[in-house]
């Protein structure tokens, strides 16, 4: 099943009072996390993170309607050094919780499938991430188990973590193709990774994940299925990822330039349903669009591949990490059974482009996920069937636009405009099914606040 977020819409006296009791949650938890140190494992061994991310984003033009929303979610972390607590040696027990309320542009306004934001999701409270991770070989490796987050450290780039939409993110190569979006925000699942680092240029990982996050027999949105994220799901087969990093110039008193280069992959095993092609009862294929097939052609397995690089570009006179960086991702996947067979995302970043400012930072990043030939192939066939005008998927784009102002080491703003092309990759409007969705414009603006 594949991954698609329809939110439900919230009242707004129900929302005022889900922001206020999540903004009284933080204020009361700040205390005890000053307390500890806030920053780094305290000497008692508990560090606790909370963070609040609130936002107002517009649909000004395009899309399915224009229209505003508020969504926000609270982060809570916990880290317990067992070495400390319990005498465990280099063993650290890490959990992850969000309290997500609002209702996302995406779903509602816009129709497209990369998330106009990275925090969108169904309002509920969820468990995220519950893992121990063990160093081995004096820090050169580690274990870790438990119910883990693949977008915590694969498919990332430290570059494009500037960026609102979520495509910058779990991009729409893994979101759209794996089973219900994959273990990432708002899923995680259960799963083991290990990664070695022999030298500190140089590192792999290799990670299996629980296939499907939603569990077994879902057949509603991924996100009712495993609502609180206590799911736990083992169903669904097996997720292999890994990944080669080469990392350079990474050491603070490095002369050169500081850059990161990235290879990775996945399998996953399982049942996955052919984009374009079904099966007869007389057990040969035809098109899913000629109404005579009993069920979609299956294949056993599906993989993809991507690389990353990420490079600081030009250093601000005086050291320090102000100036210049680019990010490139691309990456693919076999068009016969996956809805996106290609993605590409690139950007520009500069930290600190002020110099009373140093923390700001300026980001521009453009997106663009084409739809599988196999997909388009059948939109034409159900053209060809109904002798009706639908468009045919192609691809979505999106550029983004954004400003990060640190305000206080605690609190920041950012302003943020994106264009949408083809939302959806082209796919009829609700509305008026004879025509796309129109390519739209989105703006808003995100409080951050870190306790």
């Amino acid at each position: 099943m594949r991954r698609r977020v329809v939110l439900s819409r919230s009242r707004l006296p129900r929302l005022a009072c889900n922001v206020s009791a999540c903004l009284l949650l933080a204020f009361a938890a700040a205390g005890p996390a000053r307390a500890e140190g806030g920053t780094g494992l305290s000497s008692s061994g508990v560090e606790l993170g909370l963070r609040y991310t609130g936002e107002v984003i517009a649909d000004l033009s395009g899309g399915i309607r224009r229209g505003a929303t508020y969504d926000g979610r609270v982060d809570l972390d916990l880290d317990l050094d067992l070495a400390r607590l319990a005498g465990w040696s280099g063993t650290t027990l890490h959990a992850r919780a969000y309290q997500i309320h609002g209702y996302g542009p995406s779903a509602h306004f816009v129709g497209n499938f990369m998330d106009v934001s990275n925090i969108e999701a169904r309002p509920t409270t969820r468990l995220y991430a519950l893992w121990l991770q063990k160093e081995l070989f004096g820090g050169r490796a580690s274990l870790r188990a438990g119910q883990l987050g693949a977008d915590e450290e694969f498919l990332v780039s430290d570059t494009a973590a500037a960026f609102i939409n979520g495509t910058f993110g779990w991009a729409p190569l893994t979101a759209a193709n794996l089973t219900s979006g994959g273990p990432a925000y708002p899923l995680a699942t259960p799963g083991i990774r290990l990664r070695v680092a022999p030298s500190g240029d140089v590192a792999f990982l290799l990670a299996a994940f629980a296939g499907n996050p939603a569990g077994s027999g879902c057949s509603d949105d991924p996100q009712i299925c495993n609502r609180y994220g206590t799911t736990f799901s083992t169903s669904g087969g097996t997720l292999w990822m890994s990944e080669l990093q080469y990392l350079v110039n990474q050491g603070e008193g490095a002369a050169g330039l500081p850059g990161s280069y990235k290879l990775g992959g996945w399998y996953e095993s399982g049942a996955f349903a052919d984009q374009h092609y079904g099966v007869l009862a007389t057990g040969r294929s035809a098109s899913l669009a000629s109404g005579f097939t009993v069920g979609p052609l299956e294949h056993r397995g599906d993989w993809g591949l991507y690389a990353i690089a990420d490079q600081m570009l030009w250093r601000a006179p005086g050291g320090g990490n102000r100036g210049l960086s680019a990010f490139v991702r691309i990456g693919g996947a076999p068009a016969d059974r996956n809805l996106i067979s290609f993605y590409l995302d690139a950007g520009l970043s500069y930290k600190g482009p002020f110099a009373g400012r140093p923390d700001d930072m300026f980001a521009l990043g453009v997106a663009h996920a084409s739809i599988s030939a196999d997909a388009s192939a059948l939109d034409r066939d159900q053209r060809l069937y109904s002798d009706l005008a639908y468009p045919v998927r192609d691809y979505e784009s999106v550029l983004e636009l954004t400003y990060i102002a640190q305000l206080t080491q605690r609190l920041s703003l950012q302003p943020d405009l994106q264009y949408v092309i083809h939302p959806g990759g082209n796919i009829p409007n609700p509305d008026h099914p004879s025509g796309a969705i129109r390519n739209a414009w989105v703006a808003g603006l995100r409080a951050s606040i870190r306790f």
